[in-house]
């Protein structure tokens, strides 16, 4: 086939006509698919359904013979830090174990800034006059929902295949002394599945910045791989000390997509500062975490060997699906030149670029065709996407036979929409 671009007028009015016909029947079948967020699917969850059972009976004491029923260790099991302290890259005195969610200890933690600043703040966050952040695009979006809901702004850094474009932080760093954070997921980044290098990670750590910039590390996906060639974790924090900037780095994780999505735990791991700083101010929200439900998890974990066993069971349930995506997209996108896509080894995402001024359009037709995607902009700041080209591809949730009928609907609809902008110019 010839690219959309190369194609005459009356070719490119001869492909519309088809893929409207194409469109209207896709409509008439009354879909209703849904490819919008990165959930575990019911198998995946299954897999954990042994923590249903756990702790049983009176067990309920962990290691030390304490009473997990009861007020104690704000820090969280020892046992179940020790599981995630060396994929983690984060020593065990230093990784806190806490509640179910890491969004939400990001969302406290910049809340905290906010309301009464860092340890090298010469004020809270919230009495300068501007607080800027760093967002690496395309990005995760309920970062930036954190960041714009507390009234900061945010600064677009394009990303490449080893992490954000080095010289434009830098740049930024340099020119703005209002940034004060930076947003990375460093490993299988959502959505586009980039991996940081280690170059790229002693430059974040290493560049010239104000003395409380910190670095969201979101270490989301360090152990959701998909193909054998895993990353070596980075050693942030270490990597961060030797550059002389030791509380420089926040690193956040959590057993979302490990077992239960919303009933795991969440992981906070940075300096022994840093780590001071955070329990003195959480002391006020809470006396400490769910130890129960981290039991649960010591027990059903048990060790980092059988962690990585059972993201192995995940991988056999998952992979099949980022393979029809790009099957799908080889056969249907790839003859017209009709977008460009990523290949991840790991994480829940796939990053599509579609022509510039389509991707909303597209989206647009696909609602209408019974297909939720994630919605336009979504992994841009404030939603506004310059190019109006990227689209998120979540694969996970839906069964594979679903995942390839929503797919082969969006290229539908990509096509359609991409014709039409052709003949419009």
């Amino acid at each position: 086939m010839t690219a959309l671009a190369e194609l005459s007028s009356a070719e490119l009015r001869e492909l519309h006509s088809q893929l409207a016909a194409e469109y209207d029947a896709l409509v008439k079948r009354g879909l209703s698919l849904d490819i919008t967020r990165g959930k575990p699917s019911p198998e995946q969850l299954d897999l954990a359904n042994g923590l249903l059972s756990l702790p049983g009976g009176d067990d309920f004491r962990d290691e030390s013979g304490n009473d997990l029923r009861n007020y104690s260790n704000p820090k969280g099991l020892p046992e179940l830090r020790a599981i995630f302290s060396d994929v983690l890259k984060v020593p065990v005195p230093q990784l806190l174990a806490l509640g179910n969610s890491s969004l939400t200890v990001m969302h406290d933690v910049v809340v905290h800034a906010m309301l009464h600043g860092l340890p090298e703040s010469a004020r809270p966050w919230s009495r300068e006059d501007t607080v800027s952040f760093l967002c690496p695009v395309p990005g995760y979006d309920r970062h930036f929902t954190i960041t714009e809901h507390l009234g900061i702004r945010m600064i677009p850094v394009p990303m490449t295949d080893d992490g954000p474009d080095l010289a434009e932080v830098e740049r930024l760093l340099a020119e703005d002394p209002t940034i004060r954070g930076m947003w990375c997921v460093p490993v299988h980044s959502n959505p586009s599945g980039a991996i940081y290098s280690e170059e790229v990670a002693r430059a974040l750590v290493s560049l010239p910045a104000a003395p409380d910039f910190r670095i969201f590390w979101d270490n989301a996906y360090a152990v959701h791989h998909l193909a054998d060639d895993v990353p070596e974790p980075i050693d942030i924090l270490s990597l961060a000390a030797e550059a002389g900037n030791p509380d420089r780095v926040f690193v956040f994780a959590s057993t979302s997509k490990v077992t239960f999505a919303g009933a795991g735990v969440a992981f906070f791991g940075s300096s022994p500062e840093n780590v001071s700083w955070y329990l003195s101010h959480a002391a006020a929200q809470s006396i400490g975490p769910d130890k129960i439900n981290q039991l649960r998890h010591v027990r059903f974990l048990k060790d980092a060997a059988v962690l990585e066993a059972h993201m192995r069971r995940h991988r056999e349930l998952v992979a099949p699906k980022f393979e029809a995506v790009s099957e799908v997209f080889e056969r249907r996108l790839k003859p017209y030149d009709a977008g460009t896509w990523t290949t991840p080894t790991g994480g829940y995402f796939v990053s599509l670029d579609v022509h510039d001024g389509c991707a909303e359009r597209a989206i647009a037709l696909a609602a209408q065709a019974g297909i939720a995607v994630t919605p336009a902009g979504s992994t841009y700041p404030y939603k506004k996407d310059p190019r109006d080209a990227n689209i998120r591809i979540a694969p996970t949730m839906p069964p594979l036979s679903e995942l390839v009928e929503a797919l082969e609907g969006l290229c539908t609809a990509i096509l359609l929409a991409e014709t039409e902008r052709l003949l419009a110019a």
